[in-house]
């Protein structure tokens, strides 16, 4: 996901990017590791199973509490660190930040959802973490083009992330883009296909530009 966003750096955007897999700690959680979808099926801070149902660890070799504690300080709290401290630095620039969450999932998981998820599932906590100015002008980019299917606020409304930080009446919008990995990859080998991704990374780009409107 970070070499198909790599272009926003030309954009002038700032890019954090995790240096560890989500197994280790899931950044888009919060430390108390409750659900952002209660009721329905979902992986943890640090997460003992797969998407595909099958587990992480062996059987009695999962994180203790104490463990999970220590990727928190280790892992989890430098990284919103450095987000909230970006955060600040760019709206003390500008005045206005918006904060792009780009994630991506397999298209199919019946671990999650039925059937098969949209192209580009766009997620704004319900219309909470953005003004409602940027959420329509990244519908009507969605609703231009041929290429995705797509949906706002479906099965993916956006993680900790954004609903943590998003906070437009003071500034800061905040947005999360689910891609489906056959937008840009081959879903089995996890290959990247640069002429696929060629064409979701124009969709992507003209959704950056509609941020800075």
């Amino acid at each position: 996901i970070a070499r198909l966003y790599a272009f926003a750096r030309d954009l002038g955007a700032s890019m954090i990017v995790p240096t560890h897999s989500r197994y280790v700690v899931d950044l888009n959680r919060s430390e108390d590791d409750v659900s952002l979808y209660p009721g329905q099926n979902t992986t943890g801070l640090c997460p003992v199973v797969r998407f595909s149902e099958e587990p992480v660890y062996l059987e009695g070799q999962e994180p203790t509490p104490d463990e999970i504690a220590e990727r928190v300080e280790l892992y989890w709290r430098p990284y919103h660190q450095a987000l909230r401290a970006e955060l600040e630095r760019l709206r003390g620039l500008h005045g206005r930040v918006v904060l792009w969450e780009g994630h991506s999932i397999r298209g199919e998981l019946p671990f999650l959802f039925e059937g098969r998820l949209p192209d580009m599932n766009l997620g704004t906590a319900g219309g909470a973490s953005c003004s409602p100015a940027l959420q329509q002008r990244l519908e009507s980019v969605l609703a231009g083009q041929d290429d995705y299917d797509f949906v706002v606020n479906g099965r993916f409304k956006g993680g900790h992330i954004t609903r943590y930080y998003g906070d437009p009446a003071n500034g800061i919008d905040a947005v999360q883009m689910e891609t489906s990995q056959r937008a840009y990859m081959d879903e089995r080998s996890f290959k990247y296909l640069p002429e696929k991704a060629e064409v979701a990374q124009d969709l992507l780009r003209r959704l950056l530009q509609a941020t800075l409107v």
